[in-house]
C-alpha cells in the first residue's frame, strides 16, 4: 500500500486577515483527497505561536482560542534541512525536566497565509531553510507581491500596464500634514485610492475625492502600516481577476471573472461579512466567465502569466486588474500570491472544470518539481580558501620566531 503524503497547512499568523487565512485553509483541508494525504493544519495564533491538533479542524475552536482547553500542543519548526519536523517538548518526569521530539514529519507544505508575516515571504524564507516543498510563490516573489509599492515599481519597470500613483511615509505625513497634501494632489487628480503598503483584502483601503478625505484616508492607513501607496482613481472601471496555476515554464491562466460590486470599492466587508463566512471569497457574487470581449479575455489572461512569470511565481495566484470603460485601457491593480480560497471557483469554471480536490494534487505536484529542480543546483564548492589561511597563519607564526 502507497504510504500517504504527509501535508502541512500553514495558516492564521500575526496579520490584519488572521481569520480569512483560517476560512481559507479549512476550505482547503476539507477538500485534500483522504487516501493521498494525511494533512495535518498548523494554526500560527496571533501571538505567534504554533499548534497542531484535532480541534484544529473545528471553526469553533478560533472563536476563544484557548490551546490548552482545545488540547492543542505547542510545536516549533526544526531549521535543519530535510528534517521536515516540527517539534514539541514533553515533560520527562519529575528529575528529567523536559525533552524535545518530533511531533509531525511533513512532506509538502501549502501555506494559506493571507498578509504579513506569512504571504509576505517571511514563512516561505523559513521552509526553503527547511527543504521543505511548499505550493507557492519563492521569497523575493512573496516579498514584492505584498508590498504594493514595491510591487508596483517592478511591474512598471517590465512595462506593465499600471496606473499612476505616489507614495507616503508616515514620519512625512506627520511632519507636515499640508505639504503630503500637497504633494499627493501635485501627482495625481482626484478621485484617489489610499492603500496601506503591506495589506491585503482591501484592509484599510479608502477613495478620496478631495483634501478632508484624503487626510482621513492617510490617517486610517497609517494606523495600519509605515508606508502607504496613494493610486489614481478610475471614474466607472470594470474590474476583472484572473488566476495562475504551477511553476516555471508549466503555466496556465484561468477563466477571467468580474466580481460583482455595489459602490466605489470592494472592500473587506463586501468580500467576507455581507456573505457566508465559512466560503470565504469563493462567496462573494461575481461573473464568471467575465463579460468582456474575446480580445481584453486574452490580454487579461496572457498579462496575468506574463506577471506571474516576471515574479517567478509558483502555486496559485490571482492578478487582479481594472479596465477603463472610456477608452478599453487595461491596468493592473495588484498580484495576490496566495488568493482568498486559493482561487479554486476560477478553477472550477477553468476549460473542462478542475475540481479543488484537483487543484490541490497539482498544487503539491509543483511543490514537489520545484524541490526536485532546487536538488539539482549546486549549492556549495568545494576550495581551498580555508586551508590556505591556516597555512598563511602558521607560516606567519614560523616567521615571526626567527
Amino acid at each position: 500500500m502507497k504510504k500517504k503524503i504527509q501535508l502541512g497547512i500553514l495558516f492564521g499568523s500575526r496579520a490584519c486577515e488572521h481569520e480569512v487565512s483560517i476560512i481559507s485553509a479549512l476550505q482547503l483541508a476539507s477538500m485534500a483527497d483522504p487516501f493521498k494525504y494525511d494533512v495535518i493544519p498548523i494554526y500560527i495564533s496571533k501571538k505567534g505561536e504554533w499548534y497542531i491538533g484535532g480541534a484544529l479542524w473545528k471553526l469553533e475552536t478560533y472563536l476563544n482560542f484557548d490551546p490548552r482547553k482545545s488540547g492543542l500542543t505547542r510545536v516549533f519548526p526544526d531549521l535543519s534541512a530535510r528534517s521536515h519536523a516540527f517539534m514539541a517538548f514533553k515533560r520527562g518526569g519529575v528529575f528529567r525536566g523536559e525533552r524535545r521530539y518530533a511531533a509531525v514529519r511533513l512532506d509538502a507544505v501549502i501555506p494559506v497565509l493571507h498578509g504579513q508575516h506569512g504571504e509576505d515571504g517571511s514563512v516561505m524564507g523559513m521552509l526553503e531553510l527547511m527543504n521543505l516543498p511548499y505550493a507557492a510563490t519563492g521569497v523575493a516573489g512573496s516579498a514584492v507581491g505584498m508590498d504594493k509599492i514595491m510591487m508596483k515599481r517592478l511591474f512598471d519597470g517590465c512595462g506593465f500596464p499600471v496606473l499612476a500613483d505616489t507614495s507616503m511615509t508616515h514620519s512625512f505625513f506627520e511632519k507636515d500634514r499640508e505639504m503630503a497634501c500637497l504633494k499627493v494632489e501635485a501627482a495625481l487628480p482626484y478621485p484617489v485610492f489610499v492603500k496601506p503598503a503591506n495589506l491585503g483584502s482591501s484592509i484599510g483601503v479608502s477613495r478620496a475625492g478631495n483634501r478632508a478625505e484624503l487626510i482621513t484616508a492617510l490617517e486610517l492607513a497609517f494606523t495600519l502600516d509605515r508606508r502607504v501607496l496613494i493610486e489614481q482613481g478610475l471614474d466607472d472601471p470594470i474590474e476583472v481577476n484572473s488566476s495562475v496555476l504551477c511553476f516555471d515554464e508549466d503555466v496556465t491562466p484561468s477563466v477571467v471573472e468580474m466580481p460583482v460590486r455595489e459602490g466605489t470599492l470592494l472592500d473587506f466587508k463586501t468580500k467576507y461579512l455581507a456573505s457566508s463566512q465559512q466560503s470565504g471569497m469563493a462567496s462573494l457574487s461575481r461573473l464568471i466567465p467575465a463579460p468582456i470581449s474575446e480580445e481584453d479575455t486574452q490580454k487579461v489572461q496572457q498579462t496575468a502569466v506574463d506577471i506571474f512569470k516576471a515574479l517567478d511565481c509558483k502555486g496559485v495566484v490571482r492578478v487582479d486588474f481594472m479596465i477603463d470603460r472610456a477608452d478599453d485601457s487595461l491596468y493592473i491593480t495588484e498580484i495576490n500570491t496566495i488568493p482568498g480560497s486559493l482561487a479554486f471557483y476560477l478553477w472550477e469554471k477553468t476549460g473542462e472544470g478542475m475540481s479543488y480536490r484537483a487543484l490541490i494534487d497539482r498544487l503539491v505536484d509543483c511543490a514537489f518539481t520545484a524541490s526536485q529542480m532546487k536538488e539539482r543546483l549546486v549549492t556549495s564548492f568545494q576550495s581551498d580558501i580555508i586551508a590556505s589561511a591556516i597555512a598563511r597563519r602558521q607560516s606567519g607564526a614560523k616567521g615571526s620566531k626567527g
